[in-house]
């Protein structure tokens, strides 16, 4: 019959919904079961950013199918049909380009989602980031080990024996902090089996909880201080220089005549010489020929040439 159908039939669009990749099971005849909106509320979302830990979304969402017990529907059913809204974005996305009913178990929805999203790449670097952990500077032995929990929990398959997860623990700890675990230990902390070393710091842990302080706090108070009290210093200065501008500015005015900064109006060049020229002319028009006075000559000494007892 396909040889029979034209072009366009051909090319038109295939009404037939294609089935999801998930492949659910057939309940009994007498098993109703219906996700309702209120569980839909509850779901953990999920959007295949890189930051985001698969591994907690399976968690919460085993913490919200363990929930639900309704009859005559087993948990693993409720997970594949309950997993899908959990989705957003492109992992929502990612799971509709899966094949179509490719997958019939959670086990099998589980591994495809782990590898997805948490490939061995990112394992490797988690393996890393526990093998160079360091405590802070500013960092209590609680918060330093909460860290390390949550590191060590974004990677259940991390693959690193107890007496390595350990080692790693207490090598990089504050020199205060490891002073007090080995003398809790009665010598070295080394010297514990691993089990034993774990129950010791896990109590270390617990009285750095209740009753630890951070011991470069008060130093961290102390350059806040003088930071402070340097920047109440460079602003004072800033505001003196400005003042002593300004005043300078206000006090400081150009000559009225020449326009020039330096001298007051009464004893400006331009008008020495002006009178000067003033005089020499008066001089000259009485008919007694003046001698020009140089107010700027090195022998200057106004009239004594022409003392009649000095000529």
């Amino acid at each position: 019959m396909a040889r029979n159908r034209t072009l366009n039939e051909l090319a038109a669009p295939d009404l037939n919904q294609q089935p999801l990749c998930i492949t659910f099971h057939t309940l009994d005849a007498t098993t109703t079961f219906e996700l309702k909106s209120g569980l839909m509320h509850l779901l953990p979302t999920f959007h295949g950013l890189a930051g985001e830990d698969p591994h907690k979304h399976l968690k919460e969402l085993h913490v919200v199918y363990t929930s639900m017990k309704p009859t005559g529907v087993t948990e693993e059913q409720i997970k594949l049909r309950a997993f899908p809204f959990s989705l957003k974005d492109s992992a929502k996305a990612w799971l509709y380009y899966l094949p179509s009913r490719s997958i019939v178990t959670w086990n099998e929805m589980k591994r495809l989602f782990l590898e997805k999203y948490f490939p061995a790449s990112r394992v490797a670097n988690i393996q890393k980031e526990i093998c160079g952990i360091r405590q802070h500077n500013e960092e209590s032995l609680h918060e330093y080990c909460e860290r390390f929990k949550k590191l060590c929990a974004s990677c259940p398959h991390y693959q690193i024996t107890e007496q390595l997860l350990i080692q790693y623990f207490y090598e990089d700890i504050h020199s205060t902090d490891r002073s007090m675990i080995d003398a809790a230990s009665g010598g070295a902390l080394v010297d514990k089996t691993p089990e034993v070393a774990r129950n010791l710091i896990a109590n270390m842990v617990a009285n750095s909880q209740q009753f630890g302080t951070r011991l470069d706090i008060p130093s961290k108070h102390v350059n806040e201080v003088n930071i402070s009290s340097l920047e109440q210093q460079i602003a004072s200065l800033t505001s003196l220089v400005r003042q002593m501008v300004v005043g300078n500015m206000q006090t400081t005015k150009a000559c009225g005549i020449c326009s020039v900064v330096g001298h007051p109006i009464d004893m400006c060049p331009t008008l020495q010489k002006e009178l000067i020229e003033q005089v020499n002319a008066a001089g000259g028009f009485l008919g007694q020929p003046q001698r020009k006075y140089d107010p700027y000559s090195n022998t200057y000494i106004p009239g004594w040439r022409d003392h009649p007892n000095l000529s």
